[in-house]
């Protein structure tokens, strides 16, 4: 389902939103490559997860798609349960007692 196109203003502040995210999201990326320690990469990692649902809230915005909003939720969903899953895998060792 679409609908009209956001006003000129919105559409800049979206469009200057989109590339701050992808920004933020590449130097998240640099932080999970060099670490240097395990949760430093699993919070960037978080954060790349967070930017994704960002873009994709944005994206929606940006085309009145509400399917991107649904993708969202997904995505934030599945972010957190891997993260938490990373986190109980550094604290504790395993995953499954």
């Amino acid at each position: 389902m679409a609908t009209e196109a956001p006003a000129p203003v919105l559409e800049l502040a979206v469009r200057a939103a989109l590339l701050l995210t992808a920004g933020l999201s590449v130097l998240a990326a640099y932080r999970v490559v060099a670490g240097p320690t395990i949760p430093d990469r699993v919070v960037g990692l978080d954060a790349i997860a967070t930017n994704v649902v960002a873009i994709a809230v944005l994206f929606a915005i940006l085309t009145g798609r509400v399917l991107f909003v649904t993708v969202s939720l997904v995505l934030a969903i599945i972010g957190f349960i891997a993260t938490v899953t990373v986190a109980k895998f550094v604290v504790e060792g395993d995953i499954i007692e």
